[in-house]
């Protein structure tokens, strides 16, 4: 049986477009599922602290880090066990939510999910492909002002995941008939696409 790990990051909660679409999906995936709601039970911000915890050996951490290690050490487990990725992300100030870049930061560990050889950073996260949800009040796709996809592309292929397919609903708040036609659009691209 496959395994997807899925991130929902809207603050809306099960009102959420992007928590919509991909539950909605989900529910149609013969797979075992790992849920987080990153806005619900967000992952601390980046410190000092904890980024030279995850530099220092474990018996030289304090209690703090090695609190945060655990985290840590926790989603890249679920993340290196799954077979797809599934992130919904609304758009907030054309950036992802900052939840979402505080699960990165915690993933993105050298020597376990990217290492630096002689040939440059290698991503370590292998066999598995990402499904992102995005949905935006505008239409940004293929504009100077989609920061996003880029973003969440060049992050995922840093840590080895390269296979990335991106559903768009955009224009959302651009009337009912915009959006009703942005979510069907979504659903039957997210239709062809299979865990």
């Amino acid at each position: 049986m496959k395994n997807i790990l899925a991130l929902y990051t809207s603050i809306s909660g099960d009102n959420s477009l992007s928590t919509q679409l991909a539950k909605e999906w989900l529910a149609k995936q013969d797979a075992k599922v790992i849920e987080r709601d990153l806005a619900t039970n967000p992952v601390p911000h980046l410190t000092m602290e904890t980024f030279s915890g995850f530099m220092t050996p474990e018996e030289g951490r304090s209690e703090s880090q090695q609190a945060q290690a655990a985290l840590s050490d926790t989603l890249i487990k679920e993340l290196k066990e799954a077979d797809t990725l599934l992130i919904s992300i609304p758009m907030y100030n054309f950036g992802i939510p900052s939840t979402l870049k505080s699960w990165i930061d915690y993933i993105s560990r050298a020597g376990m999910t990217f290492q630096y050889s002689a040939n440059g950073p290698e991503g370590l996260v292998k066999n598995t492909r990402a499904v992102v949800v995005l949905t935006r009040g505008g239409l940004y796709q293929g504009t100077e002002a989609d920061v996003q996809a880029p973003f969440i592309k060049l992050v995922l292929g840093f840590i080895g995941i390269t296979d990335v397919e991106f559903i768009y609903a955009e224009g959302v708040a651009m009337g009912e008939e915009a959006k009703q036609v942005a979510i069907s659009s979504a659903k039957e691209k997210l239709t062809a696409v299979t865990a």
